[in-house]
């Protein structure tokens, strides 16, 4: 018997969206406001869903104990309080929530092996939601 669950996680974060291979006007045409050099936060709601069988002993898909203790400190610890911009992994590529997103997804997707990851989902703002399912899932 297979079975879902999702946990919800808060944490904040500044970014800058910005690109070095745009022009100043390409970069306030495309981001606007999320362009403002001095940058901007949001505080993020980060839901991880996973998924397993039920275990007969337990009656859990995976001990929350073990999921609670790696995301504090492999996501909430990494990302809490930065500015994403100064990230390694934000180098190259822009802080985009998307990005973001698939950053937190693999993290998970590597790093925790006690239940299958399904999605990890990422609310920037009230009205903006991103949701990351892995590479060839089409939702």
């Amino acid at each position: 018997m297979k079975a879902h669950l999702s946990r919800r996680y808060l944490f904040s974060a500044s970014h800058r969206l910005h690109s070095d291979s745009m022009s100043q006007e390409e970069n306030q045409s495309t981001y606007g406001k999320c362009n403002n050099p001095y940058g901007h936060g949001h505080n993020y709601t980060v839901e991880v869903t996973v998924s397993g069988p039920v275990d007969g002993q337990t009656g859990m898909v995976c001990n929350l104990v073990d999921l609670d203790g790696f995301i504090e400190r492999e996501v909430l610890a990494r990302y809490d309080h930065e500015n994403l911009n100064m990230l390694q992994e934000f180098a190259q590529e822009v802080p985009t929530t998307e990005n973001l997103c698939i950053q937190i997804y693999e993290i998970v997707q590597r790093g925790f092996p006690h239940a299958h990851l399904e999605r990890v989902r990422l609310e920037e703002t009230m009205m903006n939601s991103f949701a990351y399912a892995g590479k060839g899932v089409q939702s």
